[in-house]
């Protein structure tokens, strides 16, 4: 569907400090892992897969279109940069999905005349509910 070689290609990775404890080796060594994908100059996706991407992802990009996945759940800088790969090709497989067009379907006769006659069934039971009139 996508060529994953060529899109991967389009993709900067930027290697920053990792927030959070790790004791007196985490302020020398940047494990967290930065994915930039610049939507709008990609050459990947024509006009109408880019306008669906944008359309299904617009919360997650910036105001120049640049989509912006950050990955620090391991201490491998490696390990980090798979994790973010994934995660960004499943992003765009789901955002290229077409949804199915909902076909309407007529109620059947036989499910309306069942509640019409559970209906009717309860407003009886609470009619008898009631005390009797006396004329």
């Amino acid at each position: 569907m996508i060529n994953e070689e060529a899109l991967l290609q389009e993709l900067t990775f930027k290697a920053v400090r990792s927030s959070g404890s790790g004791g007196q080796h985490v302020n020398k060594v940047s494990s967290k892992i930065e994915l930039l994908f610049d939507l709008t100059n990609s050459i990947v996706f024509n006009e109408e897969q880019k306008e669906r991407i944008y359309k299904n992802l617009q919360s997650r990009l910036t105001k120049e279109g640049v989509l912006l996945l950050q990955c620090q759940e391991s201490r491998s800088q490696h390990k980090n940069k798979e994790i973010v790969i994934n995660r960004f090709l499943e992003l765009i497989r789901t955002s290229l999905i077409i949804p199915k067009k909902r076909k309407k379907t007529k109620i059947p006769r036989a499910i309306i005349e069942k509640r019409l006659k559970n209906k009717k069934s309860l407003s009886q039971r609470k009619a008898n509910r009631k005390k009797p009139d006396i004329d």
